[in-house]
């Protein structure tokens, strides 16, 4: 059931996503595991392959985070070209199913158990930070989060992140028609929530416009330099959750923003 109106804090959100996260990662994985591949980086649903476009630009020998890795997919492949690549995940189910795959694919992935908002690195360490709707959409300050990036990036440093395109708030999780009639306002910030029968808490999902995420990026030291909202491809007949060919024929399903870090340090919290 859904908790209409309700904006559990950042705490809530964590744990009621880390929980939800342990509970279907076998399912998901089993679901998209073929999508996905063992070895292999798409930014989304559409099946935008890092292969073909490049956002990450050569990544050999250069150091590379993945927030919200999952079983580490895109890491690997990014381990596979060359890179210093780890992941860091909030579910021990997904890291699990990480494990699992170093052993069928023969490519080990570093990884960590960790909230997106406490990274669990020295500051500067890395040449890119990625997610590939992994984390953002999930947490409840996302300024946190993204200044922990910004921390842990190398001045210069690049940092990639898809999630669901901003628009799509507005209109019905439906891969139908249903799903082409815009039914909410965009600028409407209340997150989706889920709550079991007790009203707890199950399931969190935050809404942020373009401009929310521009703000926030600037705000924490980073130039947006591209935003790559991907076309579905001729030929993929595959529905995932709301994405589906109908739609992605006629609203952008994903968004993926392309950022460096500034020289300067971004202005940390003061504490109060």
């Amino acid at each position: 059931m859904s908790g209409t109106g309700r904006r559990p804090d950042p705490t809530t959100t964590a744990r009621a996503n880390r929980s939800w996260w342990d509970l279907n990662a076998d399912d998901y994985q089993h679901e998209h595991g073929e999508f996905l591949r063992d070895v292999g980086f798409v930014w989304g649903p559409e099946g935008l392959d890092e292969a073909d476009v490049h956002l990450l630009g050569e990544v050999r020998g250069r150091r590379v985070l993945e927030v919200g890795c999952g079983a580490g997919q895109c890491a690997r492949w990014l381990r596979a070209r060359g890179a210093e690549a780890v992941g860091v995940d909030l579910s021990y189910r997904q890291l699990q199913h990480a494990r699992r795959l170093d052993d069928t694919s023969g490519i080990a992935v570093p990884v960590a158990g960790a909230d997106a908002g406490r990274l669990p690195f020295r500051d500067g360490v890395f040449d890119v930070v990625c997610s590939a709707f992994g984390a953002l959409p999930f947490v409840g300050d996302v300024v946190a989060v993204l200044r922990e990036v910004a921390r842990v990036l190398r001045p210069g440093g690049l940092w990639v992140f898809s999630t669901t395109h901003p628009v799509r708030w507005a209109f019905p999780d439906d891969p139908g028609r249903d799903g082409l009639v815009a039914r909410l306002s965009y600028f409407d910030r209340t997150p989706y929530v889920e709550t079991d029968e007790s009203g707890r808490t199950t399931y969190v999902e935050h809404h942020r416009t373009v401009g929310d995420w521009i703000r926030a990026l600037h705000t924490t030291g980073f130039t947006v330099t591209n935003l790559v909202e991907p076309e579905w491809p001729a030929g993929l007949e595959q529905t995932w959750g709301g994405w589906s060919p109908l739609r992605g024929r006629h609203i952008p399903g994903t968004a993926i923003f392309s950022c460096v870090r500034r020289p300067e340090q971004p202005e940390r919290p003061t504490q109060s």
